[in-house]
């Protein structure tokens, strides 16, 4: 059986409380002045990757998901069980067709893995 390659995405993903949300875009817009990006969803060129910045109603402080991209999502996660990693899906819905799903690391941070055929 092929094992399945994995490699860290572009996208990161800031979940914020609604409380904090205006105050984090004007952060990374007026005082770092980072390139924003204009979506349904907000967010900011950081670097080589994309900072996307979510109003997370149901969170009391922000979080950090980050997003990681393979080239057989199945075999990954077969992989992803054989090594005990908690699958989360029910965080966050992805839409029927998506090539991907949830996990959290073992220190609680989210990751998206996600077909290489994804993009957002």
């Amino acid at each position: 059986m092929t094992q399945p390659a994995f490699r860290g995405g572009r996208n990161i993903a800031l979940k914020v409380p609604p409380h904090q949300y205006d105050a984090t875009l004007r952060f990374y817009a007026e005082v770092l002045g980072l390139e924003r990006i204009d979506r349904p969803e907000v967010g900011f060129v950081f670097g080589a990757n994309q900072l996307w910045i979510d109003r997370a109603p149901g969170l009391s402080q922000s979080e950090l998901w980050l997003e990681v991209v393979t080239d057989d999502t199945q075999a990954a996660a077969r992989r992803l069980a054989d090594a005990g990693v908690a699958r989360c899906d029910a965080i966050e819905p992805l839409g029927e067709n998506f090539d991907g799903y949830w996990i959290s690391s073992p220190c609680q941070i989210i990751h998206l893995v996600d077909g290489e055929r994804q993009s957002w």
